[in-house]
């Protein structure tokens, strides 16, 4: 059964993945310092134990995506490790709550009290794209929390558009609805990819799903308004958590300089190119994406 939250939309899923994430997907409240209401956080448990298991996973999606980013990735590794797909404040079906500011600083107080309400213990982080540097930011400031750390194609180094001015009303409505435009979505979605065959109907649907929720364009906005993570490029060489960095040799958005650059800059590194991948391999190629994260988990 399907989460009563997700939009009608999830019953045109096809893909077998597709369909387990929506049929596994769930919400918390999460008592933070922020609110003294509780947010409704959405997150995927999948795995032997939960737990009861050493080496638990989370899993931290990309700019205005959601936990269906990782379906063909979680599978795969909750075979077994016990593993939490979350979605970030602001971002996917987690709740937007009137009042709530959507920075950087609100999605990690926000993600530390989801890791004290879920799991509790020391963790492997996993961040791809926007959520690899929410999760370097996450463990600069907690690092008891994280064990190992893993930035699949993460961003860090690379600086956003800078948009935030032009966040104002009306701009800002235009803005992000033109980031909701189909053809807009398809254009980025083919960038992100190096098979563009990849580009299915369903994953277009994947893709879009969280946006039909309450509150998507006011949360996209404050967040493009904070400015975002282009704050952290300095601190990286901070970091010294056991570090993983995965990287698609294609990546068009990105690109691939960014890949030596956290490889230099993160003293206790290691760097594993996915061949003939874009900017997601959890998604282009999962097995060779599972193959390095379990190597690397499993070498601790």
């Amino acid at each position: 059964m399907e989460a009563p939250f997700l939009p009608v939309d999830a019953n045109r899923l096809t893909e077998p993945t597709s369909i387990a994430i929506a049929q596994r997907l769930q919400r918390r409240e999460i008592l933070t310092s922020l609110s003294p209401t509780a947010i409704a956080t959405a997150y995927v448990p999948w795995g032997p134990d939960q737990l009861q298991r050493d080496r638990p996973v989370m899993l931290l999606h990309g700019f205005d995506s959601s936990v269906f980013e990782f379906r063909r990735l979680q599978p795969l590794l909750a075979a077994t490790y016990p593993t939490w797909n979350v979605d970030l404040l602001g971002f996917g079906f987690t709740d937007r709550p009137v009042g709530l500011p959507f920075t950087p600083t609100a999605i990690k107080t926000h993600l530390y009290y989801t890791w004290k309400a879920l799991i509790g213990k020391p963790m492997v982080l996993v961040g791809a794209s926007m959520g690899g540097a929410a999760a370097i930011d996450f463990a600069l400031t907690y690092p008891e929390a994280v064990h190992q750390l893993i930035l699949i194609d993460g961003a860090g180094f690379a600086k956003g558009p800078d948009i935030s001015r032009f966040m104002v009303p009306p701009l800002g409505y235009l803005a992000a609805e033109f980031l909701r435009r189909p053809g807009v979505r398809r254009k980025v979605s083919l960038q992100a990819y190096h098979d563009p065959n990849l580009v299915t109907v369903d994953a277009e649907l994947c893709a879009a799903l969280h946006l039909q929720l309450p509150r998507w364009r006011e949360a996209i906005i404050a967040f493009t308004k904070s400015g975002g993570y282009n704050f952290l490029a300095d601190k990286i060489t901070q970091l010294t958590v056991p570090t993983l960095i995965v990287w698609g040799d294609r990546d068009r958005i990105l690109g691939t300089a960014d890949a030596t650059k956290f490889h230099q800059a993160i003293a206790n590194s290691d760097l594993v190119w996915i061949a003939d991948c874009g900017h997601v391999p959890h998604l282009e190629k999962p097995q060779a994406t599972a193959i390095a994260l379990q190597a690397f988990i499993d070498s601790d």
